[in-house]
């Protein structure tokens, strides 16, 4: 399929069918998905022409959808040949790639979401970094915000209720900042916006294990890290744990594993990547050359 007649150099979308650029995806003002946050999600990447770990991020889309009882008129099959159609026709070797379903419109003046007829969409646009490579690391509070309870919304389906999330990044900027950790009911952290929390202290990493989305670069550090011969412990992480480590590092398709410098103002090991995150970034990082983990697009 030739793309050439259109211009997809900020991204390329699908949407109601077809492919659009990224400036012509809209999505109806009375879609709940808008309306009352009624989505779930998906965000993989593609990094040097290659996607990276698709198959569990589509997994974890479907199983989403399951939980949410939603459902797509697309197989992973033919969910994987859109998203190398979106990526192809972009042309973007580094690439942030989206997947999303919304409950859709109801019937008329109805509020079962049984009459609304879900929707997909997908983007793409180049890739996003939460920490960028030329920064230390991130400049991280404990915030007071409380992530929403797991009895309340199941943490492990990616959704976009992030008000926590965001008023936390206030209270970061409020306090010079760059973003904040919410906290359960007693105080642990839990996870932050768009990424998950480990702290190192000697060679045992230390991560929550409740309440959070366990991400898919989460569970990759956890592999890389008992590989290596890491203890890696899944349970709370306090407050005055986190800041007593080694090491601070989180973890996101948006960057990978970055490092933390500081917690509530204070420095880190020496501000910067420590030798357990640096181990672990590399590995990360070679990673995507493995095939075994990655898809090549064919631009042509």
């Amino acid at each position: 399929m030739s793309f050439k007649s259109t211009d997809f150099s900020k991204g390329a979308a699908f949407v109601e069918g077809r492919l659009v650029p990224i400036s012509e995806a809209k999505i109806s003002i009375l879609d709940w998905g808008f309306l009352h946050s009624d989505a779930t999600y998906d965000v993989a990447h593609v990094w040097k022409g290659k996607f990276f770990l698709l198959e569990q991020h589509i997994d974890r889309f479907f199983a989403g959808m399951d939980k949410l009882r939603m459902t797509i008129p697309h197989n992973r099959e033919e969910l994987r040949a859109i998203l190398m159609a979106c990526v192809q026709a972009s042309g973007l070797r580094e690439a942030y790639v989206e997947i999303i379903c919304t409950r859709g419109v109801p019937a008329p003046g109805s509020r079962d979401p049984r009459n609304c007829t879900n929707q997909f969409f997908a983007f793409v646009v180049p890739f996003v970094w939460i920490s960028p490579p030329e920064k230390p690391g991130l400049n991280l509070i404990v915030g007071s915000r409380q992530r929403i309870s797991p009895e309340s919304i199941d943490p492990t389906v990616k959704n976009y209720h992030w008000l926590d999330l965001v008023m936390g990044q206030f209270e970061a900027y409020d306090r010079g900042s760059d973003t904040a950790a919410v906290v359960d009911a007693h105080g642990n952290l839990v996870e932050g916006p768009g990424f998950n929390i480990f702290a190192v202290q000697g060679r045992t990493l230390t991560t929550p294990a409740r309440g959070m989305l366990e991400g898919i670069t989460r569970r990759t550090a956890i592999e890389l890290a008992l590989e290596q011969g890491y203890d890696v412990v899944e349970g709370e992480l306090a407050a005055d744990k986190a800041r007593r480590a080694n090491e601070i590092f989180v973890t996101s398709t948006a960057g990978g594993i970055m490092a933390v410098s500081s917690i509530d103002g204070r420095m880190i090991g020496q501000g910067a990547a420590g030798p357990v995150t640096q181990d672990l970034q590399q590995r990360y990082w070679d990673r995507h050359e493995d095939p075994q983990y990655t898809l090549a697009v064919d631009y042509e």
